[in-house]
């Protein structure tokens, strides 16, 4: 039975793909809790993915295609999720990234330099373009949040990592300047949650992803957390009992990142 922590509140979730998707587990999840949301992303990726029927799970939730590169869809979705609700919003899920390098397997040492403006357009930028967006319309409620969803990769080397390690770190750095300004005008509060690597569609596309998964499973104390889990912290992100949270970079990943060696580790190596 839910908890119903969001009873009440009103948010827009980016970037629900399929089911594995920790966004489309965070829509489910804010939805048993008791909000109303708005589904969104690009508009390939509705063409692409299974949204509706995760609108349909979530009451029937609207639909709004936007591209994240563009000011005016942004503004767009806001407008309408505003109407929509009758409202304002409450809480907001960035959940957007893309590599073309990546996809196309060229090397860290050889980007294309124009992929790479795109990489970050759309994997960090799109955070300061909502958040601005929202902030100079006011479509936010005193107190709201707002999380995006990052990976350690943006302290530490992870070489298949690529350019999108680079996007997160810009990334994180927009959720803590951004955080500041929303923070003082309306208490509105931005962090981004350092997930456990996770089988995503995107997750999957990177070299080595499922190699990786073990290791990290073995690295980890409490094991990789899943994506069912990470949308679990994301409701608690957006319920009013983290209030005084933000500008944090939060690392959801069964102490991975604290963690210098473990004996699991340690056996698999001397065999």
């Amino acid at each position: 039975m839910s908890n119903q922590l969001l009873k009440g509140k009103k948010g827009i979730i980016f970037g629900a793909l399929n089911d594995q998707s920790i966004a489309w587990k965070t829509a489910e999840k804010c939805y048993e809790a008791g909000a109303e949301i708005v589904l969104t992303n690009a508009p390939v990726a509705l063409r692409m993915g299974e949204i509706n029927k995760l609108a349909e799970q979530c009451g029937n939730a609207p639909v709004i295609g936007c591209d994240v590169t563009s000011s005016d869809d942004i503004k767009n979705l806001l407008e309408k999720s505003i109407e929509h609700f009758g409202g304002k919003i409450d809480f907001i899920l960035h959940s957007v990234g893309m590599s073309l390098n990546v996809r196309k397997g060229n090397h860290y040492t050889d980007l294309n330099y124009d992929w790479e403006h795109k990489t970050l357009d759309i994997s960090a930028m799109s955070l300061h373009r909502v958040c601005q967006a929202a902030y100079q319309m006011d479509a936010i409620n005193d107190w709201g949040s707002i999380v995006a969803l990052t990976y350690i990769a943006a302290q530490r080397i992870f070489p298949d990592y690529n350019e999108m390690a680079d996007a997160k770190s810009l990334l994180e750095s927009i959720a803590r300047s951004f955080g500041y300004h929303y923070g003082v005008r309306n208490k509105v509060r931005i962090n981004t949650i350092s997930q456990s690597p996770t089988m995503t569609t995107a997750g999957s596309g990177v070299k080595g992803f499922g190699g990786f998964l073990g290791y990290a499973d073995k690295m980890s104390p409490l094991g990789n957390a899943s994506a069912e889990d990470c949308a679990n912290y994301c409701v608690s992100l957006f319920s009013d009992l983290t209030r005084f949270v933000t500008m944090q970079n939060l690392f959801h990943d069964g102490g991975f990142s604290s963690t210098g060696v473990t004996q699991a580790i340690i056996d698999q190596m001397e065999k």
